[in-house]
């Protein structure tokens, strides 16, 4: 149920409702707008009418929610929602964010000669991989720790925050120096017993669809966050497994404005899983800004021909670089800049 309290009410106000709301056997989630506060009752609680908290104090209105995510929803936010990072950086704003880098941190010199290629051409977030689920057991699982520390120091020379893949819940304490944003993977999207502890982090969490999931299951694995207290939940749409085989996933670009309309958090494209392919990730880039995406997630490499992990799919500098140039062409066609 969402309670939208009116423009200028007060604070005794609003904490009547929530007493009341509290006593009704709900668990309340509070969103302060620029213009209104707006209160997410969560639960069960007992049937009621819903017009005695309408006659309270304050209230404008109150709406039952019939779709299961009732925090994801975009009604708790109508205004949509602005994940703020270090460095100025704002996920759901007027830009269009980039964050580009390796798919795997392999060795000082590849991660910061790749940092210093994409901080260059206008990314605003560095991303690597510390941590990597890989579907062979024998294959490159990452640096670890070692692998965090660098991406740390890259992103503090470069000014670029840091994103990257926590794959397990005994990992969150250890990477919570290092990085700006927790990412989850495709193959996480489920793991909710690591989602409900990422959502008693203060720290953004960027959310990958999973291979195979709906868009509600997406915003659903968001609640799971979300109820917990952490409202910094960044989605990202990365391609999905169907029939086809051309591509490693079939991008779905129309999750981009479904989600906007369904949901207020901000919603990120990776062309580069979406893909597989380095010649599909540009245009699929550019698609997924003329749709609405608030960000992009890209891989790009020095030499991909020798990467460890993913570089069929990875940029290189120039390639990436030249991408950067059209997408500041097309973002002003629907109103946004690339930043």
């Amino acid at each position: 149920m969402i309670v939208a309290m009116q423009e200028g009410a007060e604070e005794t106000q609003i904490q009547q409702v929530i007493d009341q709301l509290v006593k009704l056997g709900f668990e309340v989630h509070r969103s302060s707008g620029a213009r209104m506060t707006v209160l997410g009752a969560v639960g069960t609680g007992i049937d009621f009418d819903i017009r005695n908290l309408e006659l309270l104090p304050g209230v404008q209105e109150v709406h039952r929610i019939s779709a299961p995510y009732k925090l994801a929803g975009r009604s708790f936010r109508p205004e949509g929602t602005i994940v703020r990072l270090p460095n100025g950086v704002n996920i759901g704003g007027n830009d269009v964010v980039v964050m580009a880098g390796p798919c795997s941190v392999e060795s000082r010199e590849q991660l910061f000669s790749t940092a210093e290629a994409v901080a260059k051409a206008g990314a605003r977030v560095l991303r690597g991989g510390a941590f990597k689920p890989r579907s062979s057991p024998y294959s490159f699982q990452g640096h670890g720790e070692e692998a965090l520390k660098l991406l740390r120091e890259a992103g503090e020379k470069f000014n670029l925050p840091v994103i990257s893949e926590v794959m397990e819940i005994s990992q969150i304490p250890l990477m919570m120096p290092y990085v700006d944003i927790l990412q989850v993977g495709a193959r996480n999207m489920q793991n909710f017993n690591l989602l409900r502890e990422l959502g008693k982090v203060r720290k953004p969490v960027l959310l990958k669809r999973g291979i195979a999931a709906t868009l509600e299951e997406l915003l659903l694995s968001a609640e799971y966050i979300m109820a917990g207290g952490n409202y910094d939940v960044i989605l990202c749409e990365r391609g999905i497994r169907t029939f086809e085989t051309y591509t490693r996933n079939t991008m779905d670009i129309s999750a981009i404005p479904i989600i906007h309309k369904l949901s207020h958090l901000p919603m990120t494209a990776d062309p580069s899983h979406g893909t597989g392919r380095r010649d599909k990730v540009p245009p699929m880039a550019r698609a997924a800004v003329a749709a609405g995406a608030d960000a992009l997630l890209i891989e790009v490499h020095c030499n991909p021909e020798k990467a460890f992990s993913d570089g069929a799919q990875s940029l290189f500098p120039d390639q990436f670089s030249k991408l950067m140039d059209e997408l500041r062409m097309i973002a002003p066609a629907v109103g946004r800049k690339v930043g």
